[in-house]
């Protein structure tokens, strides 16, 4: 089975435009539609998608493809949702920096899971509500009196979510979009915020909760662990654990400019997966980021 991953970044300006977009058809949907059809994925992990509770604007996303997904998931992010603080310091508290997670509104930015094997629910885990000072070792940056105790540590969530197999075993995908190490000041927040982020999921498979295997690691850490801004020690250890395997290489995006290429998307397979094959997809016409693949035998 291929299993895939890609920074989509279909996130808009307000809730409701990328539902509008995709029912209508652009030139930015059409080559994203075109780019999935082209992976041709059994399960595919996007980011860079808005999020709406009734799940429209994947449905609708879906709907446009050759051959759509008959089990979807979307997966709601801790993006846009107020915090009631001033946490840029800048005199404001209702910004998009005040939020949760940088967002203009709630959901802005969020995952979903496109599979053609059954999402079981039941077995999955969403610890997205993690407050940041409970991850043990936390690295927390100056923050306004009484933040602490609604920060969560999650900006576009951490999810634990069980594919159910052929065979009737379940398959863990745990997924994360960590913040991007930038765009802050002195304090580092959203620096500190990154490297936690990914520093998570080895406290996971440290813990009772961890799920057993066969499980895959996969979104975009926005860490490369010799490049860029930001601490790579987290997605150094996560790559090093003799738990994961780590069958790509190379970078996944090119910013451009200063910033350039780096590798940022990562797809992790727990050890005693059978892996035949891995790439990265062309990033099609207009996009960043490259769609990533492995081929996996449970």
């Amino acid at each position: 089975m291929r299993l895939a991953f890609w920074n989509v970044e279909l996130n808009r300006k307000g809730p409701g435009l990328l539902l509008a977009e995709l029912a209508k058809g652009t030139d930015a949907t059409d080559v994203v539609t075109a780019a999935i059809a082209a992976l041709d994925a059994d399960v595919l992990v996007i980011s860079g998608f808005d999020y709406d509770a009734g799940g429209l604007a994947l449905a609708a996303l879906n709907a446009g493809l050759t051959a759509p997904y008959p089990h979807l998931a979307a997966l709601r992010p801790n993006t846009g949702i107020r915090s009631g603080f001033d946490l840029d310091g800048n005199g404001r508290v209702d910004e998009a920096r005040d939020a949760i997670a940088y967002g203009r509104f709630p959901g802005e930015g969020g995952m979903a899971i496109l599979s053609r094997l059954p999402i079981d629910a039941s077995h999955s885990t969403d610890h997205s509500a993690l407050l940041w000072r409970d991850l043990p070792g936390a690295d927390l940056p100056p923050l306004p009196d009484g933040a602490a105790d609604i920060l969560r540590l999650s900006s576009t969530g951490h999810h634990d979510t069980a594919l159910t197999l052929p065979d009737g075993r379940r398959l863990h995908l745990l997924t994360w979009h960590g913040s991007t190490p930038a765009f802050d000041g002195t304090e580092d927040r959203n620096g500190k915020r990154n490297h936690d982020e990914t520093a998570f999921w080895l406290h996971l498979l440290n813990s009772p909760q961890a799920p057993q295997p066969p499980f895959v690691l996969l979104g975009q850490a926005n860490a490369d662990p010799e490049k860029g801004d930001g601490n790579p020690a987290a997605i150094r250890a996560l790559l090093a654990d003799p738990r994961l395997t780590d069958p790509l290489s190379g970078d996944t995006v090119d910013y451009g400019g200063s910033i350039g290429p780096l590798r940022v998307a990562y797809i992790l397979p727990s050890a005693g997966i059978t892996i035949s094959a891995s790439g990265h997809a062309p990033a099609p016409p207009g996009a960043r980021h490259h769609p990533i693949w492995v081929e996996i035998t449970p």
